[in-house]
């Protein structure tokens, strides 16, 4: 099995002791001044520390990480400003940070007061202005780098995730990849980023610049706390911006180490400042004169709240928002996919999943057999540990988040559905997670589309089952939302297929597949579920304005 972060770190401090004391017997060694290193052993111990510290100081959040569930507890800062962490320097309030998988509260989270926003704002403003005047092919540089550093520190990175958020080991490796690729990514098109040429009569001409917008807010949910980051980041970075980042109070953890992973790949300080906090530091953010942008994701109540206070200082913002989305399984399918498919729909990160397919309209020919295939699937789902290799579902985010669901589940009962399997609270066999916040996962049957577990977003492992007869039947049920995020289709009828999903009023639609995210694909919801775009070429539209500039070769004509 790979090596534990700690025992990583103290492997990388070892090879540095080995190989710097082997530079020196070799009298390879150099001293400050370039020369040759000819005095050697104890006088050298000096030049050695010096050159050590800064690497200890980079390994000792490492160190101090045990990979056991119920192990871990942070005492350092959790801003990061300037190049470093640091305490806020107003606010005073304090969170409890909790392990999901066990209950417990593994550090405190200091809320960010303005001064704090300010600070944080001022030093990317200052850091934008060195970074908006590197080419893009400096940011690309940059950008590869800390995609090599998040790739070369995946299963750390991952560990952090899984103890904050509750999530398998599993998914957060994977969440892992596609934030280094989604860094990779926008490293490639940032040296491409470029305006037009416009030829004009007379020999005159214009032409356009893309610039960037200058200090982005970066506002991330708790059920992808890291990936949220990169996916915010990486445009904003390759476009020439600066950014604040605050993330979700429930997990503040891991996007630290991306912040410092910026630092280290040669990003200047202050260009990926974090703040935490909640409501007030958000606001404080959002009304920030010299913030030139803000991307949130989240609720919908929370970003009609930021549209609104965006919309004072005439700030353009992304919504990545809320959804309740439809999967329609064709009797024409193939039933082991369909049934992955809703699987992958509905049981991801706990359920907790903004563009999950909760709605699974099954056509009325199948939906005996698919329906007890599913169930069957979702019995066999091991919930547990989420640090075990074996574990496919974990712990949900919080105490109150757990009971919400199960309100959910008790509501569409008594509104007549009828719970096929799951929806109990689940308590481990390991003693050490008794207070973890866990259920089994759920299968509702017999719903209806006026139900509440069927209109209203539940964000937990619930799954509704709705049959259909006809195609125009289930569009039309389909599209019957406020939410327009995401949407997916089986069938073999690839006609079928393309008709459906051009009917379907959400952003991201799937075929024969459900909840892959390739960065290369644009990410956003219509109507209620929020606008703009994340990922893809579409994303630099968001993160980046259009100069006009028109060149006169000839004199100037005027009426006066």
């Amino acid at each position: 099995p790979p090596a534990s972060p700690a025992r990583q770190g103290s492997r990388s401090l070892r090879e540095a002791w080995r190989e710097e004391f082997s530079a020196q017997a070799r009298g390879g060694a150099t001293c400050r001044r370039g020369a040759p290193c000819r005095r050697g052993g104890a006088r050298c111990r000096p030049m050695v520390l010096a050159f050590l510290l800064p690497r200890l100081c980079r390994l000792q959040p490492c160190l101090a990480m045990s990979t056991a569930t119920g192990t871990f507890s942070m005492q350092q800062p959790l801003n990061y400003r300037a190049g470093g962490r640091v305490e806020p320097v107003d606010g005073g309030q304090t969170e409890d940070v909790y392990e999901p998988a066990t209950g417990r509260v593994i550090t405190k989270l200091l809320c960010s007061g303005e001064k704090e926003v300010d600070l944080a704002v001022q030093s990317a403003k200052a850091a934008f202005q060195t970074w908006s005047r590197t080419s893009g092919m400096e940011r690309c540089r940059v950008l590869l780098e800390a995609a090599r550093l998040i790739r070369e520190r995946r299963d750390e990175i991952a560990t952090l995730e899984t103890i904050n958020n509750g999530k398998s080991i599993l998914e957060a490796r994977v969440d892992i990849d596609i934030s280094w690729q989604c860094l990779e990514y926008y490293a490639g098109l940032a040296g491409s980023l470029a305006g037009e040429h416009i030829q004009l009569p007379g020999g005159s001409f214009g032409y356009t610049r893309r610039e960037p917008l200058g200090v982005c807010v970066g506002i991330g949910a708790w059920n992808y706390p890291f990936q949220i980051a990169c996916w915010k980041s990486a445009p904003a970075l390759a476009c020439g911006n600066a950014m604040v980042f605050k993330p979700s109070p429930f997990t503040p953890i891991s996007v630290l180490k991306l912040a410092e992973i910026f630092t280290e790949a040669g990003a200047p300080k202050g260009l990926f400042n974090v703040v935490q906090g909640g409501v007030a530091t958000g606001q404080f953010l959002c009304h920030h004169p010299d913030v030139a942008k803000i991307s949130f994701t989240g609720s919908v109540p929370t970003g009609v709240k930021i549209m609104e206070m965006a919309a004072k200082g005439i700030k353009p913002v992304t919504l990545e928002l809320g959804g309740k989305s439809p999967l329609i399984i064709f009797s024409d399918c193939s039933l082991e996919n369909a049934v992955n498919g809703a699987l992958m729909a509905n049981f991801l990160t706990q359920g907790e999943v903004c563009c999950n397919g909760t709605r699974v309209f099954v056509e009325r020919k199948i939906l005996d057999t698919f329906t007890k295939e599913v169930v069957k699937r979702t019995q066999k789902i091991k919930v547990g540990d989420p640090l075990q290799e074996d574990t496919r579902m974990g712990a949900l985010i919080n105490r109150p988040h757990l009971e919400r669901v199960q309100r959910f589940i008790k509501q569409a009962k008594e509104q007549g559905a009828q719970v096929l399997c799951g929806g109990d609270l689940y308590v481990p066999d390991d003693p050490k997670l008794k207070n973890g916040f866990y259920m089994q996962p759920c299968v509702l049957g017999n719903c209806r589309d006026d139900m509440t577990c069927v209109q209203e977003e539940i964000f937990g492992p619930v799954m509704s089952i709705l049959p259909f007869d006809t195609e125009e039947e289930v569009v039309e049920r389909a599209n019957n939302t406020k939410f327009g995020l995401a949407g997916g289709v089986f069938t073999r009828d690839i006609q079928k297929a393309h008709r459906v999903v051009a009917a379907l009023k959400a952003g991201m639609c799937f075929i024969n597949n459900y909840n892959i995210s390739p960065v290369e694909l644009p990410f956003g919801g219509y109507k209620s579920s929020g606008f703009g775009r994340e990922n893809g070429r579409a994303a630099i539209e968001y993160y980046s304005q259009l100069k006009t500039v028109c060149v006169e070769m000839g004199d100037v004509e005027s009426v006066f």
